[in-house]
This record gives structure tokens, C-alpha cells and sequence, in this order.
């Protein structure tokens, strides 16, 4: 399994912005987010997301970082 790793590192970055939510916290969640958003791009870039499910989890993401306020 070729992509096993970058897919494993992609839903760990998710799930450490979703933490961070939960926890209320703005300023890493902004920072996670960014990191985050690199690391899906990165991946769609290399072929493992179609760039439209890249685009929707990065927006999905996004959303719930900018609900915090």
C-alpha cells in the first residue's frame, strides 16, 4: 500500500483541527488549520484526493475554524 502513510497522516492532521475545536481554542485551531490544509493539498496534488474532495474537506475544515469566531 503506496499511499498508506500520506492517508494516515492526512486523517491525523483532520482529526488534530477537530481537537482543537472542540476544545474551543482559536488560535491553534487556526494554526492546525493551516498546516492541515498544506497537507491536503499537498495530497491531492500527488494524485491520492481528487482536487474537488481536496477542496471540500479543506472547506469543511475551514468552516468550523471560522464558526469559533
Amino acid at each position: 500500500m503506496r499511499n498508506a502513510s500520506a492517508k494516515t497522516r492526512v486523517k491525523t492532521s483532520v482529526k488534530a483541527v477537530l481537537k482543537s475545536v472542540d476544545e474551543k481554542d482559536v488560535e491553534n485551531s487556526r494554526s492546525v488549520l493551516f498546516n492541515t490544509t498544506r497537507t491536503i493539498a499537498k495530497a491531492a496534488a500527488s494524485g491520492l484526493f481528487h482536487k474537488k474532495t481536496a477542496a471540500r474537506k479543506i472547506s469543511r475544515l475551514t468552516k468550523k475554524v471560522n464558526s469559533l469566531g
